[in-house]
């Protein structure tokens, strides 16, 4: 694949899933101006995760029916409609149903990330994936960065303003820019009907998806407690920082970019399980820096860097095995796996909120621990099922 396409659809990868995170350094903000209480807040970062899952179930089986490049200009061109609808909107309600549409339609991410896995070779698929899931951490390192800058000098709706007119820039430059495909497809009815199944057939069968997808999940609920909840410590006492002050905490998170390219890299040349077993072990510890947010942002930082850097090599080994097993139904096969990573983030962005109003920062660190060892526990279990039965590594 071409060097340009590759950064175009890194970059596209980039913009969209940045509509799902913008949120995160805003929530206070949020819920200052639309009356929400704190333990609601995580129904904000939800809405964009539910919108993404079900585009994921109702969308993304179109990526191994019709064009790609007709299906990620509409994608982007929808995008922009949602989060139009979330920076004008009044109230609560309104907000959440723009974030809830910008989420439906940011699965474009994964037609990308599905489209360079088709379009690579089989020998360098991973390096490939690595880099095109890069933009996914960049656009997730800027939601947390920039919606926090611009939001202290023009306000959280310039935020989603801002990216619907880019999303609408960026619609012209794929329509222009993407490489034109076909594709002849039997009886389009009948697959389509087929993949929206492959959640529950691809976890009852295939076994090194069911591994990496439930793991995928607690992995996402660790990642998204942190994420979600990380800017209510830090706006509270004693650091009462401003939205652009706790968005600079993402660039702690470029580490996770550097992780991911390079775990594509070790995952092609066959060491995918040490690194999963090492990562996860990584993301654990992070959580003990993490947990003295309330008391020193030097050891807050470190545990951003380690466990953005152990969920993205995670991710793009898991992204890198299961595409393995059936190349030629990529779409189908991330879009499956990415069900139960949304579920995951939703998951973790509730609870952080929830536990936070609750019992405070303490109780959410522990939560996000707690996921990080379950998505171990569900890889340990992979590994001994496998080493008795001797199938394909997980």
């Amino acid at each position: 694949m071409e060097r340009p396409v590759k950064a175009l659809l890194a970059t596209i990868c980039a913009v969209a899933v940045a509509n799902v995170y913008y949120a995160q350094p805003l929530l206070d903000r949020l819920g200052t101006e639309l009356s929400i209480p704190t333990g609601e807040l995580g129904f904000v970062v939800g809405a964009g995760q539910v919108g993404y899952l079900l585009g994921l179930v109702v969308l993304l089986p179109l990526g191994d029916l019709v064009s790609r490049r007709t299906l990620t200009v509409s994608l982007l061109a929808a995008t922009a409609a949602g989060t139009g609808l979330a920076g004008f909107s009044a109230s609560r309600a309104l907000l959440l149903i723009g974030l809830l549409i910008a989420g439906f339609f940011s699965v474009v991410v994964q037609v990308a990330v599905a489209y360079a896995a088709a379009l690579s070779d089989p020998a360098e698929r991973g390096r490939t994936i690595g880099a095109v899931t890069s933009g996914v951490v960049v656009g997730i390192i800027l939601a947390r960065t920039v919606s926090g800058t611009v939001a202290d000098l023009a306000g959280w709706r310039a935020v989603y303003l801002g990216t619907a007119v880019l999303s609408l820039a960026l619609t012209a430059l794929a329509f222009t820019r993407l490489p034109a495909e076909t594709r002849t497809v039997a009886n389009p009815a009948r697959t389509y009907v087929t993949a929206l199944a492959s959640v529950g057939v691809l976890t009852l069968t295939n076994r090194v998806f069911r591994v990496r997808a439930v793991m995928t999940l607690f992995l996402f609920a660790s990642f998204g407690v942190l994420w979600s909840g990380i800017s209510l410590p830090l706006s509270g006492s004693p650091w009462h920082l401003s939205t652009s002050e706790i968005g600079l905490f993402g660039i702690a998170g470029l580490a996770g970019t550097l992780g991911a390219a390079r775990a594509g890299a070790w995952s092609d040349r066959g060491h995918g399980g040490a690194l999963t077993a090492v990562a996860l072990a990584v993301l654990i510890g992070s959580w003990a820096a993490t947990e003295s947010a309330p008391r020193s942002l030097v050891l807050l930082a470190l545990g951003v860097v380690l466990l953005d850097a152990a969920v993205q090599a995670v991710h793009v080994t898991s992204q890198n095995q299961i595409v393995a097993t059936r190349p030629a139904a990529s779409s189908r096969l991330i879009g499956s796996y990415m069900v139960f990573y949304s579920v995951g983030s939703a998951l973790g962005a509730v609870t952080a909120t929830t536990l936070y109003a609750a019992s405070g920062w303490a109780a959410v660190s522990t939560a996000g621990a707690l996921y990080a060892v379950a998505a171990l526990a569900v890889w340990t279990v992979g590994r001994l099922q496998m080493t008795m039965t001797r199938r394909p590594r997980v």
